[in-house]
């Protein structure tokens, strides 16, 4: 195919125009840069009052960048309000090119689900409860789904196997729900995406790209597809997905916190990113002609943590589709996409690591040739999601010294002028509460605007409980955000210390289910911002009482981090404050449909194929179970067995797997073969010429059929 034909179509009606486009982005960076130039002045004016220093310049140059960043993420939530007051009709919704189209579809798409040292029976669950709300809207035929497996977990993979078939007698879904796991784990989920599309992408117009841990509504899918086959200009179209079945203390704060303050902002980001906007890495659907032309990334030159593949392919995967003239688009309206959150403060931390060292590559492509204004936007304010905390360290660190400075060299203070105290008349003290309270209005502006909305509409009220239990969640998250802010601002800067350092990140299994965080891993994770906040108070009562209370929030978070992260990590506090409606999100008091079927869906068990016993679990499952050796055999390539892979077997059945390198017995997993032969083998031979644990497997079959039989 030539390039020309993968170009974005000319003709039609472009869904919003380039001139209204530049228009709302002049309004909004407009009025972000005044606002932030007005503080900034503000500021230096209380510099020049106070005597300038050397530390005060680059204090100074750190202050506009925090409070730009500040303003921006305060101006989404005020731009958002804004849009949501002038109403759906005049605000920029592009799925309103699906509304009152009917009839089958036109083209066909799959529902891709990555995967990676997974609970096999969950993930199954999910894909079920898609499938059948798909299903329930007549228009199953036009999807297929895939799992596509990254796993390296022997065991896991056997599970995954069994899962999958089980899942397809369910729901009959042979043809058309796929299973493949990847020989070798090439370049993460990006080369695990990107085998699907050069694999299976050519018969399919769109893919809807899922998470482990995704979840959407079927009726949301539809019209998702339809929206892409109705604008041909549309490359990706991203959901904005909701945090749900979160029971620690800290995912409960993390789902309210997005569920009641989320939407503003999303439509604020909309308001000026319209077609230019981001892809997340999941809960998009992604037409795959472009983005198999387009979206290949390339090794970024020089070794990980900064060279090497990229991380964060999402961001650039998107930006590429942009800068090729596809229109990426967020579908804000879109209500039924749903995720899970990291269960604990330090499980958030660790996947934050992978993410800071992902966002910290784009520094390479930011300042690339070509690159859509919105494009770099997005790449800056990623990179800033993580350089803004060591900045913030930075400037607390200089503003600590400017402090002990003025308080041990016992110098007199000079009268300067000031242009604000000849303006407005006010003195130094006035000028400083007028900066603070401009800081905290800046923070706390989108909370209010998100609970006065809550407030005031009255379906939104009724979802979250009411009016107290809505004050009292964001009270409650508002105190211990405040709490969290300081130990996340030094984990975060550790993080791009030792990225800076060259120590790259490796690929780990994301933890979903835990019961919290013990106090020894507490203490050692959380040991540099415990004794950073201690010294730093020591330092502090030293200079004055006054700038004590000033910075004592960010000492408190710092001292209390290990307490707090025990405390937010309990599954039993979280189900305290659940019990009496607090952080309680709507999905919780009326699940919808598709939770409901994720939390009922059994399809990927079945005692009959099942490779979880105890005396026959995953690799040992795959060799004594007749079902399960059928099954893991069916999925294989049917080669010819070497005599070095015979060895192989006969060395795994006399001395057992533990003898065999994982290396090993991966590779003997995949031949079809000796995975007959030594099921054959364990069966047939004499018990004490094969290793124990197999002969222990054959046993738990007769206890299971004696047990069978003396219950009947």
């Amino acid at each position: 195919m030539e390039h020309a034909d993968l170009s974005p179509p000319d003709s039609g009606k472009v869904f919003f125009s380039a001139k209204a486009t530049r228009v709302r982005r002049t309004i909004f960076f407009g009025c972000v840069l005044l606002f932030n130039i007005a503080a900034s002045l503000w500021l230096a004016d209380l510099f020049w009052r106070m005597g300038l220093q050397k530390a005060h310049f680059p204090l100074l140059a750190i202050f506009i960048l925090l409070n730009g960043l500040l303003t921006l993420g305060s101006f989404h939530a005020i731009f958002g309000a804004i849009d949501m007051l002038l109403g759906v009709r005049r605000a920029a919704r592009v799925t309103k090119l699906a509304d009152g189209r009917s009839g089958p579809l036109g083209k066909r798409h799959a529902v891709v689900m990555p995967v990676y040292n997974e609970d096999s029976t969950r993930t199954c669950a999910r894909i079920e409860a898609i499938y059948r709300s798909i299903e329930a809207t007549g228009h199953l035929e036009s999807f297929d789904f895939f799992i596509l497996s990254d796993t390296r977990d022997l065991d896991l993979w056997v599970m995954e196997e069994t899962a999958w078939t089980n899942l397809c007698r369910k729901l009959d879904g042979f043809g058309r729900i796929y299973y493949r796991r990847r020989r070798t784990n090439e370049n993460r989920k990006a080369g695990n995406i990107g085998d699907f599309v050069r694999t299976w992408g050519g018969g399919y117009e769109a893919m809807l790209v899922l998470d482990a841990d995704s979840l959407m509504d079927g009726a949301d899918i539809v019209k998702l597809a339809r929206v892409m086959e109705t604008y041909p200009r549309l490359g990706i179209l991203q959901t904005p997905p909701k945090l749900i079945r979160g029971s620690s203390v800290f995912t409960r704060l993390q789902q309210f916190a997005m569920r009641l303050y989320g939407p503003v902002f999303i439509r604020g980001l909309n308001f000026w990113q319209l077609g230019g906007g981001s892809y997340w890495g999941h809960n998009a659907l992604i037409r795959l002609k472009p983005f198999s032309e387009f979206c290949e990334l390339p090794a970024l030159p020089g070794r990980e943590p900064f060279g090497g593949r990229i991380l964060s392919h999402d961001f650039v995967e998107a930006a590429l589709m942009v800068a090729e003239g596809w229109e990426v688009w967020l579908a804000w309206d879109i209500e039924g996409t749903y995720e899970e959150a990291p269960p604990t403060l330090v499980d958030h931390l660790i996947r934050d690591r992978r993410w800071c060292q992902g966002n910290l590559q784009h520094l390479w492509l930011i300042f690339a040739r070509k690159l859509p204004f919105s494009v770099r936007m997005h790449l800056f304010m990623g990179i800033m999601a993580y350089l803004g905390s060591p900045l913030w360290f930075l400037f607390l660190v200089l503003g600590t010294w400017i402090a002990w400075d003025r308080s041990t060299s016992e110098l007199s203070r000079l009268p300067f002028e000031s242009h604000v105290d000849r303006l407005f008349g006010l003195n130094g003290i006035e000028q400083s509460i007028i900066l603070t309270c401009f800081i905290f209005a800046l923070l706390f502006l989108p909370k209010i605007l998100s609970m006065l909305r809550a407030i005031f509409v009255p379906q939104i009220r009724r979802s979250f409980g009411g009016i107290i239990r809505i004050v009292t969640g964001v009270t409650f998250e508002s105190i211990v955000s405040i709490l969290l802010a300081p130990c996340i601002m030094a984990a975060h800067t550790l993080m791009v210390i030792s990225i800076l350092l060259g120590r790259a990140v490796g690929w780990g299994n994301q933890n979903r289910e835990t019961d919290g965080t013990t106090w020894g891993d507490a203490i050692r994770f959380h040991l540099f911002p415990t004794i950073l906040g201690i010294v730093w108070t020591v330092v502090a009562l030293n200079i004055d009482l006054t700038f004590t209370g000033w910075i004592s929030p960010i000492l408190l978070g710092l001292v209390l981090s290990a307490p707090v992260s025990v405390w937010t990590s309990r599954v039993r506090y979280g189900l305290k404050l659940a019990k009496h409606g607090i952080l309680s999100i709507p999905e919780e008091r009326d699940p919808p449909s598709v939770m409901v079927l994720a939390q009922e869906a059994k399809g990927a068990i079945d005692p009959a194929l099942d490779a979880a016993g105890d005396d026959r679990h995953g690799v040992i499952a795959a060799v004594v179970d007749p079902y399960v050796n059928g099954v893991h055999v069916s999925l294989l390539e049917n080669l010819e067995l070497r005599q070095n892979e015979e060895a192989l077997a006969e060395r795994c059945l006399t001395k057992g797997p533990g003898d065999l390198s994982k290396n090993e017995l991966s590779e003997l997993l995949y031949l079809g073969p000796a995975m007959l032969l030594m099921h054959r083998a364990v069966w047939l031979r004499p018990a004490d010429s094969i290793h124990p644990i197999w002969t222990q497997a054959v046993q738990s079959y007769r206890r299971r059929l004696y047990q069978t039989t003396d219950a009947s």
